[in-house]
This record gives C-alpha cells, structure tokens and sequence, in this order.
C-alpha cells in the first residue's frame, strides 16, 4: 500500500465511521495491543487477506489519535506474527495525519494448502478463526476439516457406512446401474467381475456399503444416517419464527427421507406446491401460466446441495435445510465452498470436487450431468423467469442459496411495474387489507426479537454499510430500535432490538 492509498482509505474510514470485514482498526496510541492473534487468523484465512489500522479510535468517532511508537509497534506486530502457524508475513505503511502517525499493517490471505492459519499457543482447534462481517468468529470443527479433507485428499462419500447391509441394497436399481457402467464405461466393465465393479466406482468397500453406495441404493438410507435428508418448511413471513394471521408458525413442514433421487423429486415438489403461481393473458389473447420460481433451478439448487455438501462424520447430523419464506426461497448444505473456489467463480470455472465418486455414481443413473452446468442453469432460468439473480453465501461453514421472488420485488420497489405478479400479490393484500410496509416497518416487526448483525443484513438483503449506517442507525438514532449492550457497541455478541 502507499502512503497515499493508506491516507485514502483512513479517510473512507472517517467518513463512514464503521469496520469492514476486510478493516480492523485499533487505536495503540497507548501501546501496543496484546491480542492480534485472532484478527491475525481470520485475516490470513481469506483469499483477499486484510488490513488492521492503528492510530484510529472508533470509540471516540474514529479520530486520528495516532500511534505510541510506530518502530516498537511494528517489532512488536511481527512477534505476534511470527506466533501464528504459518507465520504470518505483515506489510507495515507509515503515514502522518496532521501530528498523528498512522500505521497500517497488511495481513496477506494464506494459500489454501497451508490454512487454517491459527495461533500457536492455543493450538489449531482453539486458534483457528474466520472473519464474520466485522468481527473475528472461532471457526467450528468441521469447517477446520474442510481444509485438511482438501489438502490430504480425504473422500467422506467413499468411507464406510457403519451399521450398512449390502443386503438392504435396491437390487433393481444397483442391477440399472450395473448396465449404465457396462455400457459407458465399456473399458471399466471389461474382464472385470461386478461385485469389482461396485468397488471401484464407490459404491462398496471390502464388500460392506459406503455413505456414497448408501445415499443411491439403500431402500432407507436414514436408517443408517438419519439425519442425512432434507428438513423442509414453508413460513407465513419473512423470517422464521414469524407468525401468520391465524398465529400459524409454518405453512407445511415436512422431513424428506429416500435416496438421493428421491429426496431430490419430493423436495422439487414442495417448493412447487408451497409456492405460488400466475396466470397471465399477454397481448395476444394467450394463456401463460408462471411458476413463482422456476423448478429447473430449484432442482440444480436442491441437487447442488445434496451432492456437494460436507459428508464427513463432523456434519453428518446436519440435514440439508430448505426454507420458503413469503419473499424468497433458502437452501442451506453443510460445508463451504470445497477446494480453491471463491463465491466470485461459481459457474465461471471447473471446481474441485468434494464427492466425486458420489456425483460420477449420480450421472451413470442419469441423476446429474456432473458437467458444471447447474450454476449457469440456475442463472439462465432464473433470468428468463425475469427474476434477479441468485444469491450465493457462506455463512459459518454453510453454504446458502437465495432466490428472490417477485413479491420481493414489489415490496422492496413498490412503483416498479411488474404485471406478471399483480394478480398473485394483489388479491392477497385485498384480501387480508394489508398494504406493503416500509423497509423500517419490516425491520422493526423482525426486531421484536433481538438480532446479531449479520441477521439484520441478511434480512434486509444489502451490503453491511448500507444495511448499518443507513437503515440501523437512524432507527437507533430516532430510540425505534436499541442495543442489548449499549456500553459495549461492537460486542460480537451485541444484538438490537425494537423499542416498545
């Protein structure tokens, strides 16, 4: 960074008085801070890396208060660098503001081979740490294992199914696929015995099933993994918990057990018969009828998470979750983005794959392309349905999927003239005499409860700037909303919530 780059972005700061997930601030005018450790970490486990700033006082409307000793403050950053596993290389900018000094130290993102990066006094479980909006969150066991998986080559969908039969096998399916190997994979099946067949595909290991063979050819594979299925729920509001007019807390909730195959239809079928549908006369007389989201990119979404998520024993107690809110649909996988794919590439170049033998299993039963195409579909179908583009996030070692329905759109932009939802949207407000709330209304009726931060943005949908100092802080300004912990602002455990 240079000198002026590093004025620039103090400035931003000021201006904008907040953090940012890539900016941790500190104010070191009295010393040297003593615990970089876990912003150390969090900083080193992004691809982007960070910045942390001292000589800048958030508590005091981020004034320049300058740094104590920017020699000693530099020595003593790089030994608590040298402290971190690997050890943390920091690029130290010196700048002056007035007759304050500023330092900057920049914490480069590690390759991924060698994360989690974590503080060797607390050791890898306890030291390893992840950057959650503008605070540093201890990274769960299962996302410390998605990194050794990577880098070791562990394959979770070919282990052992403890507890499994061969015998509890669909004996018509396993004999469909049997066929499918020998006829696309013709030097596979040749000279080589069927129950080899099996082993070398993933399906069995020394004769007993895998998660992988489990998954695709038990009669009932949550006898031996039950909570390896889908949780699904269709809510009256916008978040869960809300309640609909009648004081009911869920629409339809059903827990989706089968196969793969299976789980991936009944699932595809309650989106289709929990959300809505529009029938339109265009300008020539004819009949459309629409679909609130288009079930192809419901499937690649759904079928996404089945296949790609974390089935290591650290999540396999976790089901798949699929959530239809009144303003969108959720997706929701154990695991996060497997191997060196960023959220930035989805779609746009060929990843590492997490359950291979699982996914080369799904396409021979003609399940699953297993051709990378699923993201760009979803993006395709979902923009001929004329609705915005998915939503993909990360959030604590899940991965989320977010399609916005049309009624979104109308909430948040009222005047925006969409004819193909009028009819869905208009009766329901007739019908109930209830107009569209303002954003702040919203955020209020979902404040009732207090809410961390990150819910708050998720729910409004923006960026963490925009959501905070724009939507947030004037309704604390004006006492609508208020902090759990007013002396302590910036507590990761800080919640608000709506002034009655």
């Amino acid at each position: 960074m240079q000198i002026e780059d590093l004025r620039k972005l103090v400035d931003k700061i000021q201006h904008l008085q907040c953090e940012m997930q890539t900016i941790e601030l500190k104010a070191a005018n009295k010393g040297c801070p003593t615990r970089l450790y876990n912003t150390l970490s969090s900083f080193s486990n992004r691809d982007e890396g960070g910045i942390i700033i001292f000589g800048l006082d958030e508590k005091h409307d981020y004034a320049a208060v300058g740094v104590y000793d920017p020699q000693d403050l530099q020595k003593k950053v790089t030994e608590q660098c040298k402290q971190m596993s690997p050890a943390v290389r920091a690029l130290f900018t010196i700048c002056e503001l007035g007759d304050k000094v500023i330092v900057s130290a920049e914490i480069p993102g590690v390759d991924i081979a060698e994360r989690p990066c974590f503080y060797c006094g607390t050791g890898r479980l306890r030291g390893s740490y992840i950057r959650v909006g503008d605070a540093d969150e201890p990274m769960s066991e299962c996302e410390i294992y998605s990194y050794d998986a990577f880098r070791k080559r562990i394959r979770d969908d070919i282990r052992e199914a403890p507890g499994a039969r061969r015998s509890f096998f669909n004996e018509e399916k396993l004999n469909e696929f049997l066929k499918a190997v020998k006829r696309d994979r013709k030097r596979l099946a040749m000279h080589v015995s069927d129950e080899d067949i099996l082993e070398l595909m993933g399906v069995t290991i020394n004769g007993q099933p895998t998660l992988a063979g489990e998954l695709c050819f038990s009669k009932y594979p949550q006898g031996v993994f039950p909570q390896l299925c889908i949780t699904a729920v269709a809510l009256p509001g916008t978040v869960m918990g809300q309640p609909g007019l009648e004081g009911e807390r869920f629409i339809d909730n059903e827990r989706i057990t089968g196969t793969i195959e299976e789980m991936l239809d009944e699932a595809v079928d309650f989106v289709n018969r929990n959300s809505r549908h529009s029938t339109i006369i265009d300008d020539k007389g004819k009949r459309i009828d629409r679909d609130e989201y288009p079930l192809k990119a419901v499937r690649e979404a759904i079928l996404n998470a089945l296949v790609h998520r974390d089935y290591s024993i650290h999540s396999e107690n976790v089901p798949v979750r699929l959530e239809l809110y009144k303003d969108r649909l959720e997706i929701i996988s154990s695991g996060g983005l497997y191997g060196r794919l960023t959220l930035d590439a989805l779609g746009k170049m060929r990843p590492d794959t997490r359950n291979s033998a699982l996914a080369n299993i799904l396409e021979l039963m003609h399940v699953t392309e297993n051709r990378y195409s699923g993201i760009p579909t979803i993006y395709y179908e979902l923009e001929k349905a004329q609705l915005p583009p998915p939503v993909f996030a990360v959030r604590q070692g899940e991965f989320v999927v977010i399609f916005k329905s049309k009624i979104a759109q109308v909430y948040q932009m009222p005047k925006l003239e969409l004819p193909c939802v009028r009819e869905s949207i208009e009766p329901y407000n007739a019908k109930h005499k209830k107009q569209p709330l303002s954003l702040d209304e919203r955020l209020l009726e979902f404040c009732e409860q207090p809410r961390s931060r990150q819910e708050i943005i998720d729910f409004l949908g923006f960026s963490r700037f925009y959501s905070m100092s724009k939507i947030v802080q004037p309704l604390l300004d004006a006492h609508k909303l208020a902090l759990t912990m007013p002396d302590k602002p910036k507590s990761s455990k800080q919640r608000y919530v709506k002034v009655i």
